[in-house]
């Protein structure tokens, strides 16, 4: 059996684990189905799998660039507390049930697969770290709640495939009002935040024009350069922290802020002023790399998917990373950030003054990786239905999503509740307490209610395709007839008369789409 258990965790740790590696494979599998020849098949593999290498790089430089910024902000304000890190958890968890995450996280993507070729679900997730951490937080959870093994596996593994069709379908309408159509969906277990960024859009910005649409002065059209206005803005956050830390802590503290990863402390004032400044600037070459990397990504995976569809699951849509929205709105992306972060250091207060005395919740420090890459896409979802009030909002909400979250997750982790860090995403925070408090009921009234939630989420997510998404339903239609026109911007291109092969049913706004993202496939029957 230990050679089995070796096979196993060389798939998920190696191979299912990496994106890159998962997005080539499937790209090449599509390209044959295609029937493409074997050049053709090579070099679009390669391709799609270094615009994910790219996707990875650009993150790596935004944890990067944020690194400094989180000690600023806890250097100035003083707060201790739990910081949400996926990784950190995951790898703290890895060390005891490393092998039980492995046989999970195989089975839940053998669920998926069955379950988006034999229901309406035809979504495919790809984005194989998220996977990972799904698979981990389930295995953490029913572990501590003293399940056997055999069930953590097969009651995981079922609600880990189910958690991977249905996420995807909850947040389609948002995605296609985004994307302006169905070649891509939503992986990333953030999607409740991207579902009430989008609802709010709906509710607070109706008249409110998109962020993309933003009028500057002839002086400052320059800033209509999305990776301009990244980093300078970014440059102004780094400015204004570190010289509230230079007042609050001193000059022998604070020039250690940028000391990390074999830097060098700052010899003296200006020196440590333009190690802001270019902290800032790296942010922006981060956002740069990632958005050249969703473009690289969508120009070879979804041409290479139809085939995928047209052979093993019919109609099959792929799941991607939350990044794969920010081209579609870069100026949301930042505002989105911004907002999360805000709304995390609002709830950080009401933790602080309130919940945490009265019901004993930890202190939930905003962890800026997850304030931007949830915080940036939920502003993209909250500008497609809302526009700039609907990004400040929706994302400012999501920041409070991944504020308290996380610390009702603390109450279902155990000993792990006291590693001082936890999942950051909004979809790990619900769903973990959720079958966590469920697990505590015994081992098989437990997996009894764990695969009742699981079978409740299924059949919601599959009454929202069916009624929702596959009956065209747009979210932004409203406030497209508010502001007179058939698009969601000012760059929007003419709205279809219906989906693909279902004439007649209501169009999708399209916002506009960004350079070098793929044309929907064509209708069945007719050539592109």
């Amino acid at each position: 059996m230990d050679w089995l258990v070796s096979v196993a965790k060389f798939l998920v740790n190696e191979i299912l684990s990496q994106p890159a590696y998962l997005i080539g494979l499937i790209t090449a599998a599509g390209l044959l189905a295609l029937r493409r020849s074997a050049g053709q098949v090579v070099g679009g593999a390669i391709k799609a799998t270094l615009g994910f290498l790219l996707i990875g790089a650009g993150a790596g430089l935004v944890v990067a660039a944020l690194a400094p910024l989180g000690e600023m902000i806890q250097g100035a304000t003083g707060a201790h507390g739990v910081i949400p890190t996926n990784e950190a958890i995951v790898g703290i968890a890895q060390a005891e049930y490393g092998s039980r995450v492995a046989w999970l996280m195989i089975l839940g993507f053998a669920v998926s697969l069955v379950l988006a070729r034999c229901t309406p679900l035809r979504y495919v997730f790809l984005t194989g770290h998220h996977m990972l951490f799904m698979a981990t937080l389930l295995t953490m959870v029913l572990a501590t709640a003293g399940q056997r093994s055999w069930v953590v596996v097969a009651v995981g593994g079922v609600l880990l495939g189910i958690m991977l069709v249905a996420m995807p379908a909850f947040a389609h309408p948002w995605t296609k009002r985004v994307t302006g159509n169905n070649t891509v969906a939503i992986g990333h277990f953030g999607t409740a935040g991207y579902v009430v960024a989008g609802a709010t859009g709906q509710l607070v910005g109706r008249r409110s024009r998109s962020t993309e649409d933003m009028k500057l002065p002839d002086g400052l059209r320059f800033l209509r350069d999305s990776m301009v206005a990244t980093a300078l803005s970014m440059v102004l956050i780094y400015l204004i922290m570190s010289l509230v830390l230079l007042a609050k802590v001193g000059k022998e503290s604070a020039f250690k802020a940028f000391a990390t990863d074999g830097g060098e402390a700052a010899a003296d004032v200006g020196a440590y002023v333009m190690q802001s400044v270019m902290q800032g600037l790296q942010f922006g070459i981060a956002v740069a790399v990632i958005l050249f990397g969703v473009r690289t990504i969508l120009g070879e995976l979804v041409p290479a998917f139809q085939g995928i569809a047209n052979r093993v699951v019919p109609g099959a849509v792929p799941s991607l990373d939350a990044p794969i929205v920010f081209p579609y709105a870069q100026n949301a992306v930042l505002i989105g950030f911004i907002s999360s972060f805000i709304g995390g250091l609002v709830s950080l207060g009401l933790l602080t003054w309130i919940f945490e005395p009265a019901f004993g919740l930890a202190l939930v420090l905003p962890g800026l990786v997850p304030h931007f890459f949830t915080g940036g896409a939920a502003g993209v979802y909250g500008n497609a239905t809302g526009g700039r009030r609907g990004a400040v909002v929706g994302a400012f909400l999501n920041g409070v999503l991944i504020t308290f979250l996380p610390a009702l997750l603390l109450k279902v982790l155990g000993a792990f509740g006291k590693e001082n860090t936890t999942f950051g995403d909004a979809d790990f925070g619900w769903f973990g307490a959720l079958v966590g408090n469920a697990a505590k009921a015994g081992t098989v009234a437990g997996a009894v209610l764990m695969l009742l939630v699981g079978a409740v989420i299924l059949a919601a997510a599959i009454v929202v395709q069916k009624r929702v998404v596959e009956t065209g339903w747009d979210p932004g239609a409203r406030r497209d007839a508010l502001l007179g026109r058939a698009g969601g911007t000012a760059a929007e291109t003419p709205a279809p008369t219906g989906e693909a092969g279902a004439p007649g049913r209501p169009a999708y706004a399209k916002i506009a789409p960004p350079p070098g993202a793929p044309k929907p496939p064509p209708p069945p029957g007719e050539t592109g």
